[in-house]
Order: C-alpha cells, then sequence, then structure tokens
C-alpha cells in the first residue's frame, strides 16, 4: 500500500488502528508506518494506533481517541464534568470509566486515564455526533455517579465545596430523579449515602 492510498482510504478516520488497515490491506507491514512516522505524515498515539499529522485535534477528536484507544470505554469523571462546564478548571488528563483494569497513556496529544469500574456500571453515557463521526461521553448524572464511586473519600461539605461544582450549570444539566435512578443502579451503600449528602448540599451552595 503506498501513502497516497492508504490517506485516500484512511482520512475520515480521527485515529485508524492497524487491524483495520489489515482489513484493507491483509499483508500490510507495519515498517510502512514506521516510514511514515519518519517522513512526518503519521503520528503513533500508542502501539498499533496512529493518527494523520495534520489532523487537527481539539475535544471533540481526543475523546474519540480515547474512546478507540482502550475500550470499552466512554469519557467520564472530572473530564466530562469539564465538558458540561459543571467544574471550572481545565483538567488534568482526558478521564474515561472501563471496565477493564486501571490504566494510563501519555500520548502526544495528551494523558489518556482509565478508571475501572464493574462491567455493569458501563451505562449512563451517550454518543455524541461530530463532523459525521461519534465519542462516547458520560450523562451528568453518571459523570458524577462515577466520581464519587472512585474518590471514596468524599463524605462532607467541605469535600463537596473543593470540586466547585458550579451550581448553574448543575441545575442546568443535571435531573435528579436520573440522577437517583442511575443510583439505585449502583446497589452501593456509601454511594448512596454519600450522594444524597451532596444533592443537600446543592440546594443551599
Amino acid at each position: 500500500m503506498r501513502y497516497s492510498e492508504f490517506r485516500d482510504a484512511f482520512k475520515p478516520y480521527a485515529i485508524v488502528s492497524v487491524n483495520e488497515i489489515r482489513k484493507v490491506e491483509r499483508s500490510f507491514s507495519v515498517r510502512r508506518l514506521v516510514e511514515w512516522q519518519t517522513k512526518g505524515y503519521i503520528k503513533k498515539i500508542i502501539r498499533g494506533y496512529y493518527i494523520f499529522s495534520d489532523l487537527t485535534v481539539d475535544e471533540h477528536v481526543l475523546f474519540e481517541i480515547a474512546n478507540r484507544i482502550y475500550h470499552p470505554s466512554y469519557v467520564s469523571f472530572e473530564m466530562a464534568l469539564s465538558y458540561y462546564q459543571m467544574i471550572p478548571e481545565s483538567v488534568y488528563g482526558l478521564t474515561s470509566a472501563t471496565s477493564r483494569k486501571t490504566m494510563s497513556f501519555g500520548t502526544k496529544v495528551g494523558d489518556f486515564i482509565y478508571h475501572t469500574i464493574r462491567p455493569r456500571l458501563l451505562f449512563g453515557y451517550k454518543l455524541v455526533d461530530y463532523n459525521g463521526r461519534r465519542f462516547k461521553v458520560a450523562e451528568p448524572e453518571k459523570a458524577l455517579l462515577d466520581y464519587f464511586y472512585i474518590n471514596t473519600s468524599m463524605k462532607s461539605s467541605d469535600d463537596f465545596s473543593g470540586i466547585r461544582i458550579d451550581k448553574e450549570q448543575y441545575l442546568s444539566h443535571v435531573d435528579e430523579r436520573r440522577l437517583l435512578a442511575y443510583l439505585n443502579e449502583f446497589g452501593h451503600k456509601r454511594l448512596a449515602k454519600t450522594v444524597k449528602s451532596f444533592v443537600e448540599y446543592m440546594k443551599y451552595a
């Protein structure tokens, strides 16, 4: 496969895997990828995954990359809360939920961090369309639940204050009935106590 053929076949992709390339050409050699990296045509993200060097890497592209390089997963925790403008700061690393083991990747386009949740808890995310492509991100309610699920020390008003949740954005995005319905799916007493305390805290924040 010549580079021009590769580009024509995969230009619509935000990120392409070796497995996808070999569906087009079974005998494809990864030595070509090394050659194209040397020439500056493509960039390696992690082993087996590549992007075009001229790709504009914005938040949507990063979310799709996060979904692709370690799956099943969806963007959640701090990154999803930032996406909904519920926390004011920019977030270090792009955080995702996965049923696989906790993992992190430092790449040329950013740091990708994956936290483990139980397989049955991989719900409450939505597919967002952009430029003919898609990524998975937690719904606001699920992002909060995932955050409290892994941050087991969160209990008091001082802890909740430290998250710096924007009340206006919280009220705009979070349906408390859905939040409590999703909470019930966790079947987790400690989490239930934390979330109900948080809901009460937000009434007076």
